[in-house]
């Protein structure tokens, strides 16, 4: 986006170094293939309350670039985006080949060069004189400015510090959360649309509510999600320990003891596995939620004793899971952390410490929630930054 940005701006000279064999990988698996473009959260004060590390800083650039521009600009490039009733937007195509194919085609029509395999090590600052970058293979290039864009890959962080910059250390964000309530675990594949959930890591508290679903180790979908990436940080000073509380019926303790109760005299000859009064509950937890409480198949509600009642109402409407990790080793989606953005002119996203470099991407310690956040960010700083180099060069050259 910052290649073809600068060369749309008149910059003839472009050069992009990819570090693998295949540029824009990373794009094209995706969202499951698909590529999650962006998200149809139009305001841009609405959609900086997407990112646990970077919020209100965002919403300069988010004022010059936001969602309508990406999709108009992938439009313009040949690409129409579809809204899906989450929010998400994706390729009409649903592949995420068409946004590899545009952002190749038209970085290509520009006359952008693209390098592949080539690993930059260190890059050293001449004042007045640009850039000298140190490569893997043992070759030196030059440049009269340069951006890193390297995503989470240390390499770009260890390039930021060589330059002057500090950074903010990493950890993972946007995980699933892994519990040891073997009664909760043993219902794999249920998902719910919408439960509130209320997590406690040391002293902090964080609430969300969304569409959950139930895994072989815990849980996932996008609410556990978003939790997760407002929560990253705290949770990884805690080794991933904390005590989630999940209310699955959205009803307050004393609404949820009133269903109980009637239930006793509505279904009083029905028994209780036979019988859920809560619709919200799949009956494959209902029942799994009882045999845990150790309640008989055959109990009817006329039956059920007050211990019983009030223990099947405690888990209900008041409890509390105790998480013991996050989810499977490399499932995690980005990275919270990495250079300060306050160490960085978010306007043009060119160094306040070193002039002529510039940032985009997850480089920086931005990161969003699930659902195209992400993306939305690397258009917008690419387009920034993009903007910026150009402009920046051919200033200088008029004043010479």
């Amino acid at each position: 986006m910052a290649a073809i940005t600068a060369a749309e701006e008149g910059l003839s000279s472009v050069l992009v170094l990819e570090a693998s064999s295949k540029p824009l990988e990373k794009v094209r698996i995706s969202g499951g293939g698909r590529c999650n473009v962006t998200n149809a959260c139009w305001n841009p004060i609405d959609l900086v309350a997407n990112y646990p590390r970077g919020g209100k800083p965002l919403l300069g650039p988010f004022s010059r670039f936001a969602v309508g521009d990406a999709v108009s600009w992938f439009a313009n490039h040949g690409v129409n985006l579809l809204e899906e009733e989450d929010g998400r937007m994706f390729p009409a195509s649903n592949s995420s080949d068409e946004i590899v194919s545009c952002l190749r085609n038209s970085a290509k029509g520009l006359g952008i060069t693209i390098r592949t395999s080539i690993f930059v090590q260190k890059v050293n600052h001449i004042n007045g004189q640009g850039f000298l970058l140190y490569c893997r293979n043992g070759k030196t290039l030059s440049a009269s400015r340069i951006l890193l864009a390297t995503g989470s890959h240390p390499s770009g962080r260890h390039i930021a510090v060589g330059l002057g910059h500090s950074v903010e250390a990493t950890v993972p964000s946007l995980f699933s959360l892994t519990l040891n309530d073997t009664w909760l675990t043993s219902c794999p594949g249920l998902s719910f649309e919408k439960v509130r959930l209320s997590l406690n890591v040391g002293e902090e508290s964080f609430n969300e509510e969304g569409k959950m679903l139930i895994t072989h180790w815990g849980l996932s979908g996008p609410v556990i999600l978003k939790l997760s990436a407002f929560a990253a940080r705290s949770l990884h000073t805690n080794k991933y320990r904390g005590l989630l509380s999940i209310d699955w019926l959205g009803s307050d303790i004393e609404d949820v003891k009133e269903v109980l109760i009637k239930s006793r005299y509505q279904n009083a000859r029905r028994t209780l596995f036979a019988c859920s009064p809560f619709p919200q509950i799949p009956k494959r937890l209902w029942r799994s939620i009882l045999t845990y409480l150790d309640i008989p198949a055959d109990v009817k509600w006329a039956h059920l004793s007050s211990i019983s009642e009030k223990r099947l109402l405690k888990l209900l409407a008041h409890n509390f899971f105790k998480i013991v990790g996050r989810g499977p080793f490399g499932e995690e989606f980005v990275s919270a952390g990495g250079v300060k953005i306050e160490e960085v002119n978010l306007k043009r996203m060119e160094s306040q410490l070193c002039k002529k470099l510039y940032f985009a991407g997850e480089v920086l310690n931005i990161d969003g929630i699930t659902g195209g956040f992400n993306f939305q960010h690397c258009w917008t700083s690419g387009w920034l930054a993009g903007k910026a180099i150009a402009q920046d060069y051919f200033v200088s050259r008029q004043g010479q």
